[in-house]
């Protein structure tokens, strides 16, 4: 089996692989060629968005810096709008839903790490999807961890730390970040 299939499966694999590192630099080239658009031409900015995007709505409006491991894997629905330096580590598909918010230095995982020294000595990742539903706001300087599903019509207080799944209807906040309130 090859490192991208483990990756794909969702076994761990060899980060370092050359196939892995090759997703990664593309990844890179379009994240600096999106970071260096003007952003008094949002029409480009968006053009570029789209390229790096596997999916997305019509209307999708991401403020730079941007950053990601892949962008294929991305897929946003309409009305999809981020503040600045939003970073994406789509090893894994991260699948976000129609009327989403990002607050600014907002981060989602998909990758982690082994628990082990000797696991992280061998270079050792592995992968797990995040979802975000319809209708979500996230606050600034918010980390999603892998493997995640957000419901829909779900707030996210700024600063959390999302570590399990959030049900619909429902406000969140804290580090990890417990229910608030339901909507």
């Amino acid at each position: 089996m090859t490192e991208l299939e483990k990756l794909s499966t969702g076994e761990e694999y060899y980060f370092l692989d050359a196939a892995v590192a090759q997703r990664k630099a593309r990844a890179a080239k379009l994240c600096q060629e999106f970071n260096q658009i003007s952003a008094t031409d949002p029409a480009a900015q968006t053009q570029k968005i789209k390229q790096i995007f596997g999916a997305t709505g019509e209307r999708v409006s991401v403020q730079a810096n941007f950053n990601c491991d892949y962008g294929k894997n991305i897929r946003v629905g309409e009305d999809f709008l981020s503040n600045y330096n939003l970073t994406i580590l789509d090893i894994a598909p991260v699948t976000i839903g129609r009327n989403v918010m990002i607050g600014p230095n907002v981060d989602i995982y998909t990758v982690n790490h082994p628990m082990t020294a000797a696991g992280r000595r061998q270079y050792l990742a592995q992968a797990s999807p995040v979802t975000i539903g319809d209708d979500v706001w996230i606050g600034g300087k918010v980390a999603i961890m892998p493997g995640v599903t957000i419901g829909n019509n779900v707030i996210v207080a700024a600063g959390a730390v999302v570590t399990a799944d959030v049900p619909d209807n429902t406000l969140v906040g804290g580090v990890p970040a417990r229910k608030i309130k339901a909507l």
